[in-house]
């Protein structure tokens, strides 16, 4: 049974300014426009969604689920449109809030609870979709001026958005399809123009935005984009770095002359850098891509990681475990799935374009692996365990 609810006109003192009756007329702000905008913001969500989705599976893989380790560029790939879609969705939403922001002046608040439950839903879903793009955007500068962690947060704020999102969508599925397009033969708005003038100063914000940022992603745009944080010829040794050797810490454990990598398994054995490089090196060309959006493909030199399992008794298909010199970091300990321990292009690289590692890029030997993100790629190596 519907059961609505009876409010009385506001008093005359609200009757004026945006409450008054016809305040917004121009087409602007119209459900056409809405849904136009709406045709572009909807797809750059479910983009961000679902790459998102897949780093989060990435980072935290459950035992149970076979990922890929090839293409190797494929997290490069799905983590850079992630943050190009994100950054680009930020004007989207600013215009679609624009042009629906009269709705939050409509009298009365609430018609039924039925429309009070969509009008909260409505809420849920501006805020959801806010805090996504607003952490996201200050995530790729690494400014953090909030006492929670970003990971989680960010992960499950994008399963409440993604509900709303289609909560809206099925609400709002006949207006959806009735202003999808303009009908043939309908006779054009005097204020049509306007709306393709919003549309195009929109398609060209869309497109500034992206052409400023995405040369951290798309390396040969580099030059052009002003806004990037990252370029990928910028930094030791020709790579970037996000956190250095200063920073984790580890300049005591790294500079020891008796550095030995412990690997533990069946037949445990321990060696020294310069036994490591004595092992048969293998090269590989991979990239480093980082949740922040930023990637740069490097020449990698060092010894297998499945060449390190078979001589520590490890099967084919066992894990690994990786420990870091860096103690105090959510990254210090990483599991390494049999995908990427059977797989030749998995080194524990020693050296970096043709020179050993630079302190801030992780030596003395650090992790490289194919199709996985930055901050799994461990850094500063100290102990390896084979795990079964």
């Amino acid at each position: 049974m519907k059961l609505d609810i009876r409010l009385p006109e506001p008093p005359a003192v609200l009757r004026r300014g945006p409450f008054r009756a016809g305040a917004f007329r121009d087409t602007l702000h119209d459900p056409r426009t809405a849904v136009v905008v709406g045709r572009l913001l909807g797809p750059a969500f479910l983009v961000c969604f679902l790459t998102g989705l897949f780093s989060h599976v990435l980072q935290h893989q459950p035992h149970w689920l076979a990922l890929p380790a090839r293409p190797v560029w494929g997290y490069r790939v799905t983590q850079g449109l992630h943050v190009a879609t994100g950054i680009a969705a930020v004007p989207l939403l600013l215009v679609k809030l624009w042009v629906v922001y009269p709705h939050l002046f409509a009298w009365p608040p609430a018609k039924s609870v039925v429309h009070a439950l969509e009008r909260l839903s409505v809420a849920v879903l501006m805020m959801a979709a806010i805090f996504e793009l607003g952490t996201g955007l200050l995530n790729v500068v690494q400014w953090y001026p909030w006492p929670f962690p970003f990971v989680p947060a960010h992960y499950w704020i994008a399963w409440v958005a993604a509900g709303a999102i289609t909560l809206h969508v099925a609400v709002k599925l006949p207006l959806i399809v009735a202003h999808w397009r303009r009908p043939r033969g309908a006779p054009v708005d005097p204020e049509g123009p306007s709306r393709r003038g919003l549309l195009t100063v929109l398609g060209a914000g869309v497109g500034v935005v992206t052409l400023a940022t995405v040369g951290q992603t798309v390396t040969p745009l580099g030059r052009v984009s002003v806004l990037a944080p990252r370029r990928a010829d910028l930094g030791p040794q020709g790579l970037p770095v996000n956190r250095t050797a200063a920073a984790a810490g580890v300049f005591a454990a790294v500079r020891d002359p008796g550095w030995r990598l412990e690997v533990v398994g069946p037949r445990p054995f321990a060696l020294t850098r310069a036994e490591l490089s004595a092992m048969p090196q293998s090269r590989a060309v991979l990239p480093i891509t980082c949740v922040e959006g930023w990637s740069a493909s490097a020449h990698w030199s060092g010894v297998r990681i499945r060449d390190l399992l078979e001589r520590a008794g490890a099967a084919p298909g066992d894990r690994l475990r990786v420990f870091s010199h860096e103690r105090f970091s959510p990254y210090s300990v990483m599991d390494m799935p049999g995908e990427w321990t059977g797989d030749p292009l998995t080194l524990l690289a020693l050296t970096l374009n043709g020179a050993p590692l630079a302190e801030d890029h992780g030596y003395p030997a650090r992790i490289i692996a194919p199709n996985r993100p930055g901050v799994l790629q461990t850094k500063w190596v100290a102990r390896m365990e084979v795990v079964r």
